[in-house]
Parts: structure tokens; C-alpha cells; sequence
């Protein structure tokens, strides 16, 4: 596993640069499917300004003008956050904290907070003033909706990740009720589809006041949406993130990592060997018990599993796969390894964020072949709900998740989601193509 770039340029270049190790290899990860899907859109956008589709908005702006104090407030402000987290990194940040921690945490330097709010503020005001006019002057400029993709994106990532965090404290609500403060700052604990419904909300909103037609535009972004989720799935993969699936018993692995076929009663015999793990979350390490994982079950008898061995055409890690020096640090200890991220699952599960890059790099692929062939508006936007949704009722059969009674019947929630996604998404064809043949008629 890659928890960060320092573990990517130890292992393929065999140099050990420590101030790579706040960059986590998720977040990258995070941040170059937000880049690809917002190329994606731009182009679709353009493709259907093109064809008459979507229409230039005019805005009056005044040019001329010094800063104001609002404009110097608002960027000292992201100065002033991003000093306090990145630059506390290097200034602040105790030695007994992963970097990934301290961002996520409330600690940071106010120090670097001030300097990097008045550098970020100087230039501002830098800027307006070389622009000063002795008389302002209002212009009318014309807008595209391809030239909102920024926004577009800002307001993704940030709504996104609130929404994600404030789904999954819902779904794990007595952890976010004992801890509140520990849980809405953890570095873990996001859930997809509360980022996309808040996401969702937002941008539907500036599009509403930004007069770009909401049907072109879910249409334009579902491609997009659909492969930066799989690269965002990447991160998970690449850094062991903990967004696995349930064990599965016809594996045994090592205090290494590696895999091998279980014999009779092996997988039992793992589990009892390792009982604190499965039971209270802990490990022990020679010394003491260390907690190192929540997923935590009333009896071993309960412990989720399925036994499936891999095909002799595929790798087993295709199937069975233990997360060695995952960024969770979730596991035991593995042998001689002394890095901050030394341990592995102490059973193989099968990796479930591989799975999903796979599918959804596949519904990316056919989506972006039928764009230019799917005429009617929001059909493929309803396309792309209804795969979404039936890919992530896939995998839940795999993940194991938090139950919920709804109507009578045992759903987690994003299973819960996911219907609704898959039932939103015929509606919308239905309602498409009622449409087009109510035009034709």
C-alpha cells in the first residue's frame, strides 16, 4: 500500500523524502478525479454550446474599482485557513500525529495562519490597485456555461465533502453523539452518496441562478461523474483506506500479507487466534493491546464472510487481499517493518474499491460511446443513475455496512440510495422519452 507519496518514492525510486508524507496518495487521488471529470464537463459543455443547447448569459462588471473589504477579508481568510493547516504542518504539528490526522484535526499554527492570510490579502489588493482606473467603468462580458466549470467544481469538493461527512455521522450517529467534535474532524468517514445529493443541491442551485439549463447540464456531467469516482476509487485501493469488503474464508494470509488457500477450519482458527481483533477492535503487540480498528462484532460467530476461490485464469488478490501498511494502520504488526504504517489485516477481504474502478471505468466507457447518439435530454443522466445504482447494490453484497429496518425490509443506506438512484433513473428515461414522443406527435 501507498498510504502517501513518501512509501510511492521509497518503493519505485528508493529515496526516502519525509516531507512527502502529508501528501496522501487518497487525496490525490480525490483531486485528480475532480481535475478529470472537470476537463470531461468542459467539453461536453462546449460540445452542446455548440449544437444551440446552452446559451451564453451577460453580466455587467465593474473594472476599475480598488479592493474592497470584503475581497480583502474573504481571500485573508482562505489565507488564513490554509496557513493554519499547511504551513502548522511544518511549524505546529506534534510528532506523535500522522500529518493526515492534524489536517482533519482543530490543531494548527496561528502563526502561519496570520502570515499566509496578509501574503494572500497584499496580493490581492496588489492586483486591483494595478488595474485602478481614476473613473471605474462598468462592462458587459458574456458568460458560457463552460466558463462556470470552476464554480462548478468548488462547489462540488466543498459541498461534497460536507455532505459525505454529514451522511456517514448519520448513519454512524451514537459515535457522532459520544464523540461529535473527534468524528466531524476525523480523517475518515465519508459517504459518497451524501457528498452527491449535497453536491447535487448546490450546483442545482447555481445553475437555477446562473440560467444554465439543469437538463444539459446533469446530461454533460454524467460521464464526468462517473469515471472521477472510479479514480477517486483509486485512492481508496492504493492507500488501504479501510473501504473494503467483508473477509473472505477461503483465504488465510500471513502476518506479512500473504495469501494462501485455507484448509479446514484455517479461517476459524484465524479467527479465535486473533478473537480481541474481531470482538474490541484490538491487536496485541507484544507489550500491550493497541486499538486499531472499529469494525467490531458482538460474537465470532458474526464476523461477515464468503467463501469464494478465485478462477485459475485470475490473481487471487483479485479476490482475497489483507492491505499491507494500509493508512488506517488497521491490522497487526507486520515483522521488521518500524514505518508509521506498519500493519495488515489479519484476515485477506476481498478489495472491493478494485472492484468498482473496474465496473465504473466500464459504465465511463459506455457512457462517453452513446453521448453524441443519446438525443433526448436527461436520458443520459437517467442512464447513468440507474448503473450507478445497480453497481453499488453489487458491492454492498460485499461491504459490510450498517443495517437499517426500512418498510419491513434490512437495507443499509447507501442500499437504500442506491434504489432510489435506479428507480429516479427509469423515471427519468420514461419521462425523456414520453417527451420526445409527445413532440413528435
Amino acid at each position: 500500500m501507498y498510504p502517501n507519496l513518501y512509501y510511492v518514492f521509497k518503493d519505485w525510486f528508493g529515496v526516502e523524502w519525509e516531507a512527502l508524507s502529508f501528501l496522501n496518495t487518497f487525496g490525490l487521488m480525490v483531486a485528480l478525479g475532480f481535475l478529470v471529470g472537470a476537463w470531461l464537463l468542459s467539453l461536453e459543455l462546449k460540445r452542446k454550446e455548440k449544437q444551440g443547447l446552452l446559451h451564453p448569459l451577460e453580466e455587467t462588471i465593474v473594472v476599475g474599482k480598488p479592493a474592497s473589504f470584503i475581497e480583502l477579508f474573504s481571500n485573508g481568510l482562505i489565507g488564513f485557513i490554509f496557513g493554519y493547516k499547511f504551513l502548522g504542518l511544518f511549524i505546529s504539528k506534534p510528532d506523535n500525529i500522522s500529518p493526515q490526522e492534524f489536517i482533519f484535526s482543530s490543531q494548527g499554527s496561528f502563526t502561519g495562519g496570520v502570515i499566509l492570510a496578509l501574503v494572500i490579502a497584499g496580493v490581492k489588493w496588489n492586483e486591483k490597485n494595478k488595474q485602478k482606473l481614476k473613473e471605474p467603468e462598468s462592462r458587459i462580458i458574456r458568460i458560457w456555461p463552460h466558463d462556470r466549470v470552476g464554480d462548478i467544481v468548488v462547489l462540488g469538493l466543498v459541498f461534497g465533502i460536507f455532505g459525505a461527512k454529514l451522511f456517514d455521522n448519520l448513519e454512524h450517529w451514537d459515535d457522532f453523539w459520544a464523540h461529535p467534535i473527534q468524528s466531524l474532524f476525523s480523517q475518515s468517514g465519508l459517504a459518497f452518496y451524501g457528498g452527491l445529493i449535497v453536491a447535487s443541491i448546490a450546483i442545482i442551485w447555481y445553475s437555477i441562478k446562473k440560467k444554465i439549463t439543469i437538463k444539459y447540464l446533469v446530461d454533460a456531467a454524467a460521464p464526468a461523474l462517473i469515471i472521477a469516482y472510479a479514480i477517486g476509487r483509486i485512492g481508496c485501493q492504493i492507500s488501504g483506506d479501510g473501504d473494503w469488503g467483508i473477509y473472505n474464508s477461503a483465504y488465510v494470509s500471513d502476518n506479512f500479507g500473504r495469501v494462501s488457500i485455507a484448509n479446514k477450519g484455517a479461517f476459524e482458527n484465524n479467527l479465535n487466534l486473533y478473537s480481541t481483533y474481531y470482538l474490541e477492535g484490538k491487536v496485541n503487540d507484544g507489550d500491550k493491546l493497541s486499538y486499531v480498528t472499529d469494525r467490531i462484532y458482538p460474537s465470532i460467530k458474526e464476523v461477515p464472510h464468503k467463501s469464494i476461490i478465485a478462477p485459475s485464469f485470475l490473481p487471487v488478490w483479485l479476490f482475497a487481499y489483507s492491505y499491507p501498511q494500509n493508512v488506517n494502520t488497521d491490522g497487526i504488526l507486520i515483522p521488521k517493518i518500524t514505518d508509521p504504517h506498519n500493519r495488515v489485516l489479519p484476515q485477506p477481504v476481498f478489495p472491493t474499491p478494485l472492484y468498482e474502478i473496474i465496473i465504473c471505468s466500464i459504465l465511463f466507457t459506455i457512457l462517453w460511446w452513446k453521448r453524441k447518439t443519446i438525443k433526448t435530454p436527461l436520458t443520459m443522466f437517467g442512464i447513468y443513475m440507474s448503473l450507478n445504482g445497480l453497481e453499488r447494490l453489487f458491492i454492498e453484497k460485499l461491504r459490510v455496512n450498517k443495517f437499517y429496518n426500512i418498510l419491513g425490509f434490512q437495507s443499509t443506506q447507501a442500499q437504500f440510495i442506491a434504489i432510489l438512484l435506479i428507480l429516479g433513473g427509469m423515471v427519468l428515461i420514461m419521462y425523456s422519452q414520453l417527451k420526445l414522443k409527445h413532440k413528435e406527435s
